[in-house]
């Protein structure tokens, strides 16, 4: 990660505990990074399924002839220490749908 993302991803997440906005992100690592929290697709899974695509192009597929998908598996994660940071009570229904849950 360049300087200038690090720099504009502390940035947000100071004016977001600042003004106490419950923002939320489009991937967990905001959240680990100190965000309230985030929804989105299993990265690891995307990697894992890009695999198996290049897996058959590498065997003589062609890509145009390969349909193109959308990620069928998605994490929600969850900053408690944010969420008390900015007085905000995450309902408990919330958090027993949560993947991840940071303390």
């Amino acid at each position: 990660m360049s300087r200038g993302v690090v720099f504009l991803f502390a940035t947000i997440l100071d004016f977001a505990a600042k003004n106490r906005l419950p923002a939320m992100y489009t991937a967990p690592v905001w959240v680990e990074s100190g965000g309230l929290m985030s929804y989105a697709p299993d990265i690891l899974g995307n990697w894992r399924r890009a695999a198996y695509f290049v897996d058959k192009i590498l065997k003589g597929a062609k890509p145009a002839d390969i349909p193109v998908e959308q990620p069928t598996k998605f994490e929600l994660v969850i900053n408690l220490k944010a969420a008390k940071q900015i007085g905000l009570t995450i309902p408990p229904n919330v958090l027993a749908r949560a993947d991840k849950v940071i303390k």
